[in-house]
């Protein structure tokens, strides 16, 4: 069983930057899938990053790609979220997600139902 905690949210003006860290316990996460979604109020749940068990593939969603940044460090169990050039429509809780990838053969998960466990979120809102 794996906890993931998120951290890191806040209040920014738009084109600040935050930085959110998920840190996970109970498990070591060098077999899992790690994926960062939001969502915004009124909204459904979205994709917006996921990085391989590794490190070594990344992939974000369009609205994102060239201000975020997904990473990990798997010897303290965490993945981060570098969002630069923040938008107001950013706004959005942000929870991160952990997905099982025991051989390293399927990173690529873009959907909630591919995860198997979620953080409770942190809030993040941009003023402009």
């Amino acid at each position: 069983q794996v906890q993931l905690v998120e951290s890191g949210g806040g209040l920014v003006q738009a084109g600040g930057s935050l930085r959110l860290s998920c840190t996970a316990s109970g498990s070591t996460i060098s077999s899992y899938v790690m994926g960062w979604f939001r969502r915004a109020p009124g909204k459904e749940r979205e994709f917006v990053s996921v990085i391989s068990w590794n490190g070594g593939s990344t992939f974000y969603a369009g609205s994102v790609k060239g201000r975020f940044t997904i990473s990990r460090d798997n010897a303290k169990a965490t993945a981060y979220l570098q969002m630069n050039s923040l938008k107001p429509e950013d706004t959005a809780v942000y929870y991160c997600a952990a997905a099982v990838d025991l051989y390293g053969t399927r990173w690529y998960r873009a959907t909630p139902g591919e995860y198997d466990y979620w953080g409770q979120g942190t809030q993040v809102t941009v003023s402009s």
